[in-house]
């Protein structure tokens, strides 16, 4: 029997799932196909699992040294089977919730793998859904108006450093360690790896981070990579740059053993365990796309400003198209593609307004250009820094490292971009990301009165010092 809807989706990540619920708001028949389990990688693999993790790894970092702050706690461990028992217990709180949200929305879930069907007697364009039920009872076919592909990502792996569960790991594997590792290599310093860097070394275990770049995070701006370098390595976290990984080295007896070409040489690294954290790929492969006219380009799908493919009923969204492969990127591209196909003409995503973030300690987060993004373009750029160390908040909470940078435009005084490294900075972000919205320049954040003793007047003092204004430098 066929089921028909107004809207299916492909995966009920945090994309997947934002679109239903918009679509359900917006009076659509909607079902959602999930292989998995609601929340997507987001929820399970990702996001909420690894931040409960880092949230742990930050109580043990300060415990240890909570003498600075006249509290006496001797004898501090980690107990990392109660630390895996509470990740736990949040994601599964956030899951709980995921299926009230769809149960809310009258949103009908399919519990197993969609693939999109060419013309058939259901429906004279592609678009038809045949759904392997996990149960194993007969295919479920879903005949849409419309269909949205969110079936995100999956860790990239380097050939010959495939992930084994024991000696070799990608993220996914990492969350299920039932025992800290004394040591591990992490291959790639971008946002994951360092997050993992930082995770594991505040709870004890020695790392060394292995980059092929010339900096970890090689897509924030340069000083943000010069700070989080510094701050890294007062961790002791060993950070090697310029390192090219030869998977074809790596040894596993009792610990892995792996050469890099550093500087002309080759050089050996060894440690119990190897974290692989080289990007994400895209899951194209067995949704039907080859039933379909909709292109994929460097291993993702290419779609218009408003999410469509080339099958124009057909969209695609988050990770699945490239792009900023972030969970409320998703979320929003989502949305756009939902209005869109209910003729509600929203406006298409300015990706500069999106607000990145890197959960590390300290944390990082950035809104619009890099100073050298902003200099390839073409701007004539002026700059502000502050430090936290001249700010009462971040002393009392004992995180006086980092700073925030404004990137401005000399000419006409536009916000380019704000970075920003330091205690709680991606709970602050967004308030740069407003002024982006809002075309704001430098002076009027400068002159919108930050609350003293707070965190974020460390944004009015960079506004300030981008004229050479700051009051506390």
């Amino acid at each position: 029997m066929a089921e028909e809807y107004d809207l299916v989706i492909l995966g009920a990540g945090t994309g997947g799932y934002v679109a239903a619920i918009r679509g359900a708001q917006l009076g659509l028949k909607v079902a959602v196909v999930e292989k998995g389990k609601l929340g997507g990688t987001c929820l399970h693999q990702g996001c909420i699992p690894s931040k409960a993790l880092l949230r742990s790894a930050e109580v043990y970092a300060t415990t240890k040294r909570s003498e600075e702050f006249g509290v006496l706690a001797n004898d501090v461990t980690v107990d990392f089977s109660k630390v895996q028992s509470r990740k736990q217990k949040i994601v599964d709180q956030l899951h709980k919730g995921v299926q009230h949200l769809m149960k809310q929305g009258k949103i009908d879930v399919f519990e197993g793998t969609g693939r999109i069907l060419g013309p058939s007697i259901f429906s004279p364009t592609p678009g038809t859904i045949s759904v392997e039920l996990k149960s194993g009872e007969e295919n479920q076919m879903l005949v849409p108006k419309n269909v949205i592909v969110a079936t995100g990502s999956r860790p990239r792996v380097l050939p010959g450093l495939e992930a084994d569960g024991e000696y070799v790991l990608t993220s996914d594997e990492a969350l299920q360690m039932e025992s800290l590792p004394e040591s591990m290599i992490i291959v790639g310093g971008g946002v994951i790896g360092m997050e993992w860097a930082s995770m594991l070394a505040d709870f004890g275990v020695n790392i060394t981070v292995l980059e092929y770049a010339d900096r970890i995070l090689p897509t924030e701006d340069h000083e943000i990579s010069k700070e989080a370098t510094r701050l890294m390595k007062k961790k002791g976290i060993k950070i090697v740059t310029n390192a090219k990984v030869l998977p074809e080295t790596l040894v596993k007896d009792n610990g892995v053993i792996i050469k890099a070409e550093h500087k002309g040489e080759e050089k050996s690294y060894s440690a119990d365990r190897l974290l692989v954290s080289v990007g994400r790929i895209a899951n194209v492969e067995g949704i039907g796309l080859e039933n379909t006219e909709i292109k994929v380009v460097n291993g993702v799908i290419e779609t218009n400003e408003y999410f469509q493919t080339k099958e124009s009923h057909i969209y695609a969204i988050g990770d699945v198209i490239g792009g900023l492969q972030l969970a409320h990127v998703a979320s929003h591209e989502g949305i756009v593609a939902v209005e869109h196909l209910a003729d509600k003409n929203p406006e298409p995503i300015n990706y500069l307004h999106v607000s990145k973030c890197t959960y590390s300690n300290p944390e990082i987060a950035s809104v619009g250009l890099t100073e050298q993004e902003a200099i390839d373009k073409g701007f004539k750029v002026k700059s502000g820094k502050f430090s936290f160390r001249a700010i009462g908040k971040a002393l009392v909470f004992g995180e006086s490292d980092g700073f925030v940078k404004l990137v401005v435009n000399e000419e006409n005084d536009d916000l380019l971009g704000v970075h920003m490294i330091g205690p709680h900075v991606t709970d602050m972000i967004s308030e740069a990301a407003l002024a982006q919205v809002l075309d704001a320049t430098h002076w009027e954040v400068a002159h919108t009165i930050h609350p003293h003793p707070t965190l974020s007047e460390a944004i009015g003092e960079a506004a300030l010092a981008v004229d050479g204004k700051a009051i506390h430098s």
